[in-house]
């Protein structure tokens, strides 16, 4: 999905494009979904970055111990960048 949002590439929406996108959207609408932030709960943040891309979550600890997504980010990085 990526090559997609390239400035000088030809868009092409094919299989490959069809399977991410339904996986994006199977992955987005299913549990573990964000949860609603509360501040009085501990929090951590989780960051990862590489050649093309950085990223990170933001996660609540839970009554049950698990960490939970409450917001995250994803950007892709220019050439320059």
């Amino acid at each position: 999905m990526n090559v997609l949002m390239r400035k000088d590439e030809k868009w092409q929406w094919e299989e490959a494009q069809q399977k991410a996108f339904d996986k994006l959207k199977q992955v987005l609408s299913t549990k573990p979904v964000l949860a609603a932030p509360d501040l009085d709960k501990e929090f951590r943040v989780e960051a990862d970055a590489s050649n093309y891309a950085t990223g990170g979550v933001l996660s609540m600890k839970y009554s049950d111990n698990k960490w939970r997504p409450v917001a995250f980010i994803l950007k892709s990085l220019s050439d320059t960048e």
